[in-house]
């Protein structure tokens, strides 16, 4: 149990396109994994801070994905190392909140993640808006300012091809590639995407098999621990929309918030 909890992820799964869309800057479908019991709250303006929208972990009172009414982004994934020392650092989900509310710019920001990288354990972000998208890990202090793209972001660095990853990016492609298609539906649907990948293409993180056959499918489902809720972000200068889908109970519940920085 001991390497299971320390494999636990705020986020599991961020699929993105950033300037690739004709109309929509950036395009984000990502799904949040956690332990079933741990309490968090759906997304929502936040009462101490009115300017952010995300969901909202009530154990460490970070959170794993939000926007801003100003139109800043950010969003988390953690970095699944079962093996790292994680006693005494801080909760990752704090940097997404700070970096919402810092008034600073993002490369300022990031300079403060590199000065304090050792204080977490092992994270990925992602960081900015519709002109400036911005990604850093500290697991090896990569830091990049983003090309326009399809891009996918799980528990290891940024377009690692884990099967998820490939899956999910390929998916992205596809729905952005035939304007036909019902964009948010799609979107939806690939994020629900849950069969496991082949034992042969599965990555080896240092947890079981059994985990690893767990955590392969876009949309995870355990006894204790699955994909606790979906999001779909449409970014553009004058208007967000974000969508995000609770799972709970068997049922879900859907929310849609629109932003008009």
């Amino acid at each position: 149990m001991t390497n299971i909890v320390k494999a636990v992820v705020s986020m599991c799964l961020i699929l993105f396109a950033y300037h690739v869309h004709p109309d929509i800057p950036l395009i984000v479908a990502a799904n949040r994994d956690e332990f079933y019991q741990r309490p968090t709250k759906a997304a929502h303006y936040w009462d101490d801070r009115q300017e952010i929208l995300a969901g909202r972990d009530l154990e460490k009172w970070g959170t794993w994905m939000g926007v801003t009414r100003e139109g800043r982004f950010a969003a988390l994934t953690n970095y699944r190392n079962p093996n790292e020392e994680t006693a005494g650092k801080r909760s990752r989900g704090e940097l997404v909140a700070q970096y919402l509310t810092y008034d600073g710019d993002t490369e300022d920001y990031l300079k403060k993640l590199e000065q304090n990288q050792r204080e977490y354990p092992g994270y990925n972000i992602l960081l900015g808006d519709v002109n400036e998208l911005c990604y850093y890990s500290n697991v090896n202090s990569q830091m990049k300012v983003l090309e326009p793209g399809i891009y996918g972001l799980s528990n290891h660095f940024l377009n690692t091809e884990w099967p998820k990853v490939k899956f999910g990016k390929a998916g992205l492609l596809k729905t952005l590639s035939d304007p036909s298609l019902p964009m948010q539906e799609e979107l939806f649907r690939l994020l629900q995407h849950a069969d496991p990948a082949p034992d042969k293409l599965l990555p080896h993180t240092g947890v079981s098999l059994e985990w690893e056959r767990m955590l392969s499918p876009l949309f995870i489902k355990s006894d204790d621990y699955g994909t606790r809720s979906s999001t779909v972000l449409l970014m553009r200068e004058k208007k967000i929309d974000f969508i995000e889908r609770v799972y709970q109970n068997n049922e879900m519940v859907e929310q849609h918030f629109i932003i008009e920085p």
